[in-house]
């Protein structure tokens, strides 16, 4: 069941150093959310945020309130790594663990959550997700071929299959087309097409073609300047944003004048 995210008046800091300030928005469950911005604008930041992946970081915390199905993911109570199983994530550059086989890749995740699983139990699920991701039918017959054996936009793809094999509620892609051949990110945007039936997503990209062709709502953060914490400018439906923003630096950044 995928999940509404609810941020509220939320502050990112490393240490002394204000990353983005005053933050709240809605994120709508089984859609597609972009966040576009030019670099250094926080937007990456504020993507980690809505699985406490930017905790990792010493000296890194937050004020302000992120709640998923009225529940939120800052209360004491909560372990991170349970906010993780909920909130996937994909990374800019694929990440397959280069040791693992295309199978082990895929149950990673479930085993690092100690789930036991059968051996039947584990195919399923290994051929599930690698349906989901639309990997299944080029890797089926070498399943345990190293996951590092396969193209940059299979290796992306197996990624999601592993994220969505621990059977998360949002997934959170930070730029993951950014490393991949223009046939790769198709792959990838058709992909997040037939995802969002069944996930919240939520998509950064630098891409203002990927962000009009992927996205439902598009989210705009910008920066002051240099040390300057990076701020939510605006947030609309994605053909709104694109074609009458309210902001003139939305405008300019997504016609291309700056950024």
């Amino acid at each position: 069941m995928a999940q509404r995210i609810d941020v509220t008046d939320l502050n990112i800091y490393y240490g002394a150093f204000h990353a983005v300030a005053d933050v709240t928005m809605a994120i709508e469950p089984r859609s597609v959310t972009a966040f576009i911005g030019p670099s250094g604008c926080g937007k990456s930041t504020y993507l980690r945020t809505l699985n406490r992946m930017h905790e990792v970081i010493p000296g890194a915390r937050v004020e302000g309130k992120v709640t998923m199905d009225a529940v939120d993911l800052y209360a004491p109570e909560i372990d991170p790594v349970a906010v993780r199983r909920q909130v996937g994530m994909v990374f800019q550059r694929p990440n397959p663990f280069p040791t693992m086989s295309i199978s082990e890749n895929v149950l990673a995740g479930v085993r690092l959550n100690n789930r036991r699983i059968s051996r039947s139990d584990a195919h399923d699920l290994v051929e599930s997700s690698l349906r989901g991701a639309n990997l299944w039918n080029e890797v089926k017959d070498r399943l345990d071929r190293p996951g590092s054996s396969l193209s940059g936009g299979q290796q992306q793809r197996l990624c999601i299959a592993r994220a969505i094999a621990v059977k998360p509620q949002v997934l959170l892609m930070d730029e993951p087309c950014s490393a991949l051949d223009p046939i790769s990110t198709l792959a990838i945007e058709d992909l997040i097409a037939e995802l969002k039936d069944s996930y919240t997503i939520v998509i950064v990209t630098h891409n203002m073609q990927q962000a009009a062709r992927v996205s439902d709502r598009t989210a705009f953060f910008n920066i002051a300047g240099t040390g300057k914490p990076g701020r939510l400018i605006e947030m609309d439906d994605t053909r709104t944003m694109f074609s009458t923003p309210t902001d003139r630096a939305t405008e300019d950044y997504i016609s291309g004048r700056f950024g």
